[in-house]
């Protein structure tokens, strides 16, 4: 039995596990320990609503997983996980029964978008055809000299500034709810600098790799990490609460899949004082307000793209959306939300034992808010899907105080792993040449506090661990 490992990870998420692979197929013994009574995050599908109705917890759509340089590199399908791509990513309802579409093909989307279809070739499409080159860069901490500093600096006049200024290319109330929905990922106010960025992103993600979904639910995923790491013989211990670095077994180096503030409560008597509070003045994002349904039939969508749409943005017109964010950030509640459904049992039957259906849908709201939208929610997707409320057979709500008792990462409900606002979405957790390290040289941050932030993509973990691998475990 190890009684001292090279590395012990604290925080099982798909940071922490992304981390503790690298380590293990470098060579080194690794030991994880999870708050939670099993691994996995936001990486979680648990039955909410009715029996074997399986219901994505948290993270249910998975564009960055599926670009994922660490992933790919995992070659998860031979753990038994399979992504299903619905016939379209991404589908936005207008009024009178249209909608705007994110098709996989760059032709048939900018077919569909009429004469706004060679502007969106011309921002979303130069990305696409760039994303080889740039993906380490955009999902990495920006060196000081980057790889490619011209596709880096044109991608920064794109990303940089705000999503409302960056969709004035666009006339069509299509095209710019379109763009504005992937923006409004970001949970910043699409006025502010750098909303662009996750407009650009996630759309040209749609056409490099698509926006799937895991079937037979996102746990899928974190259980096919679990799988390699136990054929590295990495040992995972759930249900252990940390709150002390003396609670740790021995080690050369430990890395924190957790929040910052968390870091500097575990390792108070390992980092300096000003360390400290600089991780302590790291803020949280918005919290989110969920709604896990259980259906009758599918939604009934007066566009019939929406049901052929793994994803659906409902939010109306790009100012609704711009409205509804900035609303959330000046801490009110929209009675518009802008609203992300997920229809993961149209394309994947293993979600329900009958002919039923699930249903996922959240809104952001302010961080740590009690004031419960599920009416709110369900308005909108009523206004675009009349007769909705009628297939409701159960729902399940998990608002910011639910996330975080679920997992205290979600700091007031906060699934992002810190504000975008400021300079907070480039320098996380701080100001750093290497933000995964901290002073103290065998204590790293590996969380989505770190580049390149929230989503499931590994990223966060996985450059922790070479920082760790090239220091501590040297």
């Amino acid at each position: 039995m190890i009684t001292r490992y090279d590395a012990v990870v604290v925080g099982a998420g798909p940071n922490g596990l992304a981390a503790a692979i690298t380590l293990a197929r470098a060579g080194r013994s690794v030991r994880v320990v999870e708050a939670n009574t099993s691994p996995g995050g936001g990486l979680r599908t648990d039955q909410l609503t009715l029996p074997g109705y399986l219901h994505d917890i948290c993270s249910a759509i998975h564009p960055l997983a599926a670009a994922s340089p660490f992933f790919r590199s995992l070659q998860l399908e031979n753990q038994g996980l399979n992504y299903i791509h619905p016939p379209l990513p991404l589908a936005h309802p207008l009024e009178n029964g249209e909608s705007a579409v994110l098709f996989r093909s760059m032709k048939q989307t900018t077919n569909r978008l009429g004469p706004d279809g060679p502007a969106w070739e011309r921002l979303i499409g130069w990305l696409v055809t760039r994303w080889n080159q740039l993906q380490h860069s955009l999902l990495s901490p920006i060196p000081p000299i980057p790889n490619q500093p011209i596709s880096m600096a044109a991608f920064a006049l794109r990303g940089l500034p705000s999503a409302e200024l960056v969709s004035r290319i666009f006339e069509t109330p299509a095209a710019k709810a379109l763009f504005a929905g992937s923006a409004a990922h970001g949970s910043l106010p699409l006025n502010r600098p750098l909303s662009a960025s996750f407009g650009l992103t996630l759309s040209a993600l749609g056409h490099i790799g698509g926006w799937p979904i895991v079937a037979g639910g996102s746990q899928r995923l974190s259980d096919a990490m679990v799988d390699i790491l136990h054929s590295y013989g990495v040992e995972i211990e759930c249900d252990r609460f940390i709150k002390s670095m003396a609670e740790l077994p021995p080690s050369k180096a430990v890395l924190f899949d957790l929040n910052p503030a968390q870091l500097a409560s575990i390792a108070h008597q390992e980092l300096p004082g000003l360390y400290r509070r600089r991780l302590r003045r790291f803020r949280p994002g918005p919290g989110v307000f969920k709604l896990d349904y259980a259906l009758s039939e599918p939604i009934p969508w007066t566009s019939p793209e929406c049901g052929r749409a793994g994803t659906v943005h409902v939010g109306g017109t790009q100012a609704e959306i711009a409205q509804a964010e900035l609303q959330v950030a000046k801490g009110l509640h929209p009675d518009h939300p802008f609203v992300l459904v997920g229809q993961q049992s149209l394309f994947d039957p293993s979600r329900t034992p009958d002919d039923g259906h699930t249903l996922w849908a959240y809104c952001h709201v302010p961080n740590g808010s009690s004031h419960d939208m599920g009416d709110q929610i369900e308005r909108q997707i009523e206004r675009f899907a009349p007769g909705f409320r009628d297939t409701i057979v159960a729902r399940h709500r998990a608002g910011p105080g639910w996330y975080a008792t679920h997992n205290p990462n979600n700091v007031g409900g906060d699934v992002s792993g810190g504000s975008h606002t400021g300079t907070q979405l480039l320098a996380r957790p701080i100001w750093s040449s290497n933000p995964y390290r901290t002073p103290n040289p065998r204590l790293f941050l590996c969380s989505a506090s770190t580049p390149p932030g929230g989503g499931v993509h590994g990223m966060s973990g996985y450059g922790a661990a070479r920082v760790a691998l090239a220091t501590a475990l040297a």
